[in-house]
């Protein structure tokens, strides 16, 4: 059996991301693989390059033969000239921070118009007799 290591292609059309998989030469591209081994994003800034370079040495020790695409690949992760994105702050850092620069407490109101009606303090009238006598239901008089 010819084994190939190659990439699989996932995603929308404009947005491809792909699998690097170990796979039977003559299945189509997108088939089923016999193991995945790692995976390429193109269109993320900079580009997305994640091989488990363990099992990639164990299948080409074992006759597999990698692609042009997944050979470049390949050297690029062995030479370590993989650029790899800035960690930013976590999303719940974010979140404080958006907080913290709208000054709000936790126990604030959440719009304007809560904000007004908490600050107001109108103190109910005083509730006079016939209100406060419960209703009589009809017909029944005593």
């Amino acid at each position: 059996m010819a084994v190939k290591n190659r990439q699989k292609r996932m995603g929308k059309i404009p947005a491809p991301f792909y699998r690097v998989v170990v796979m039977d030469s003559r299945t189509k591209r997108d088939g089923r693989a016999i193991e995945e081994i790692g995976k390429y994003h193109p269109t993320q800034e900079p580009s997305l390059i994640e091989i488990d370079m363990e099992r990639a040495d164990y299948w080409i020790g074992n006759g597999a033969q990698p692609t042009e695409a997944v050979a470049a690949l390949i050297t690029l992760v062995r030479e370590g000239n993989v650029k790899t994105k800035e960690q930013g702050p976590t999303k719940k850092e974010r979140y404080e921070a958006a907080v913290a620069a709208a000054g709000k407490a936790s126990g604030s109101a959440s719009t304007p118009r809560k904000a007004e009606k908490r600050t107001e303090t109108v103190e109910p009238p005083a509730a006079t007799e016939a209100e406060a006598a419960p209703p009589e239901s009809p017909g029944t008089e005593s």
